[in-house]
This record gives structure tokens, C-alpha cells and sequence, in this order.
């Protein structure tokens, strides 16, 4: 078992290195590019609001919950500040890089696996192509570049899900919860929001790719992969998580 891991491990390795190579044409590279921006990026906006929306309302609902139990009065408008930080440390950056794993990672390998299996990435090989660099590099690209901007939307419409929560439940005034979203924040906190997207949008781009290049079989094995390629996103996800809030906010 130990062995197929680190067999495994050593496989990735080789074909990111072959997928980071300059591309050898520049104009087909562009199109392949933008084509992932809209697969990858655009194609997740709305889930990514959704989710944003109804996850700020229920963070921002919880903390006045826990707020209101407490022994010692804390003032409202710590509700948009506790908020705001819940959705910048964790929920945004963490929450919807695993939904995305989910969304996109699936799409990734099950998409490069039929290519697999219908043999046209042997043609590709044939023809004289890197198809690592043809197939995986524009996915990389287009999470690391992107993925930011859906993570930098999450916060905005979580923060603006437990406004629309205050409206709602009157638990809270407007004016408290824009007191509390204007206070003073670390920018470590930002940074570390990001540096973690930039880590789980290379994740998400590479896993998947890494299990449908690899695919052997037919169409069930591209289904399996699939599954595999998700489940393995989530894992490295979580690991690399811990790995750097213990070396940024230790």
C-alpha cells in the first residue's frame, strides 16, 4: 500500500513537471486557456453565490445565538465583525475550494479520462504533442487565476447573506452590522485567505488531472476516477490546511 502511494506520489511529480513546460503554441494555448476560464471559473459563479449567501446568514445567525448566551454582554455589532471573520479565516476560502473540488474535479478527470480511454491522447503523443502541457496546464492556470476572484465573491456575498439574515430575523441593527464589518482586521488574515486559495486552486487544478491521465479501461474506470479524483482533492485539501495555518498563523 505504502509502496503504490509513494509510486503514485512519484507519477504526479513527473507529470506536473511535463505539464509546466512553455507551451508549444502560443495562440492554440490561449484558446484551451479561456475555454478553461469558462469551464472552470465562470460555469461556478452562481453555486458559489448560492452557497456564499446562505452560508453568511448562518454564520452571522450562530454568532448572534452565541453572543446573546453568553454570560457577559457583547455588543451587536460584534456579529458582523465575528462574521466577516469566520467567512475570510474558513468558510470562504476552505467551504468552497471543497465544493469546487467537487464541481470541477469531477469535470477535470472525467473529461481528460475519456480522453484516455477513447485513445485520443495517444493520438496527441503520436502527433508529437505534450499532452500534459496541451491538457493540464490551461486548468492550472485558469484555478490558480481564477479561483481568487470566486473566493474574494464568497466573502462579499457571505458578509452580505448575514446582512440580508439582520433584515430578516431583526436581531440586529444595520447600522451594527456595518460597524462590525468595519472593524479592524489583521491583513495577515487576508493573506492568508488567498495563499491558501492559491493552494487549493492548484490542488483542484492537479489531482484530477493526475487520476484521468491516468484512467485504464473503459468508462467505468473513468467513473471510478472520477470518484477517486474527488475524494483524494478533499483529503490533500484538509492536509494542506493544517500544514499552513500552523506555518502562517503560528
Amino acid at each position: 500500500m505504502l509502496k503504490k502511494f509513494f509510486t503514485a506520489v512519484g507519477e504526479y511529480i513527473i507529470l506536473m513537471g511535463k505539464s509546466m513546460q512553455k507551451p508549444q503554441k502560443m495562440r492554440v494555448f490561449w484558446k484551451l486557456f479561456m475555454r478553461e476560464i469558462n469551464d472552470l471559473g465562470v460555469n461556478s459563479f452562481g453555486l458559489v453565490i448560492f452557497t456564499s449567501i446562505f452560508v453568511g446568514a448562518v454564520v452571522a445567525i450562530q454568532m448572534f445565538n452565541n453572543f446573546d448566551a453568553s454570560d457577559f454582554p457583547i455588543p451587536p455589532s460584534f456579529v458582523g465583525y465575528a462574521t466577516k471573520a469566520v467567512l475570510i479565516l474558513e468558510f470562504a476560502p476552505t467551504i468552497i475550494s471543497l465544493i469546487l473540488a467537487g464541481k470541477v474535479g469531477s469535470y477535470i478527470a472525467s473529461s481528460i479520462g475519456t480522453m484516455r480511454v477513447s485513445e485520443q491522447i495517444d493520438a496527441l503523443d503520436i502527433m508529437g504533442v505534450n499532452s500534459p502541457n496541451f491538457l493540464i496546464l490551461p486548468k492550472i492556470l485558469a484555478c490558480v487565476i481564477f479561483n481568487p476572484l470566486l473566493i474574494a465573491i464568497s466573502i462579499v456575498f457571505g458578509i452580505g447573506g448575514g446582512y440580508i439574515a439582520g433584515i430578516l430575523t431583526g436581531n440586529w441593527t444595520t447600522n451594527d452590522y456595518m460597524t462590525g464589518i468595519q472593524m479592524y482586521m489583521p491583513n495577515l488574515f487576508i493573506y492568508y485567505a488567498f495563499a491558501k486559495t492559491l493552494v487549493f486552486a492548484f490542488i483542484i487544478a492537479t489531482v484530477p488531472s493526475y487520476f484521468g491521465y491516468n484512467v485504464k479501461g473503459g468508462s467505468l474506470e473513468v467513473g471510478r476516477a472520477s470518484t477517486q479524483a474527488v475524494v483524494w482533492t478533499m483529503v490533500f485539501i484538509i492536509l494542506s490546511e493544517l500544514l499552513l495555518t500552523q506555518l502562517i498563523l503560528s
